[in-house]
């Protein structure tokens, strides 16, 4: 449970344009050097396609492996799942890709 901003939704989602896709569709298109993970909990996702160098960021990687401790290598939806709120990874996501 949490506070939804939702007037600060559109402008990190523009922020973010380009670097990080909100993939609408649930196809398996994934452009080169990117990679698809579903964000969310058990009960709502939304699947996000992000640049393969997010792998080697130690952020990235800290929720790499709660989502090894939490589904091992079981992924219920068929792809790599963050378990992590939406807004949380937009505003990781958000600082990896300005920091770059």
């Amino acid at each position: 449970m949490g506070i939804r901003l939702p007037s600060l939704m559109p402008s990190v989602k523009q922020i973010l344009k380009g670097k990080l896709v909100l993939a609408r569709n649930q196809s398996d298109n994934v452009p080169k050097g990117h990679i698809a993970v579903y964000v969310g909990d058990q009960m709502y996702k939304k699947r996000f396609v992000v640049p393969i160098t997010f792998l080697s960021h130690p952020s990235f990687q800290d929720l790499l492996n709660r989502a090894e401790e939490e589904f091992g290598f079981d992924y219920p939806t068929g792809g790599l799942t963050i378990p992590c709120r939406e807004d949380a990874f937009l505003s990781l996501a958000s600082r990896l890709i300005s920091s770059s």
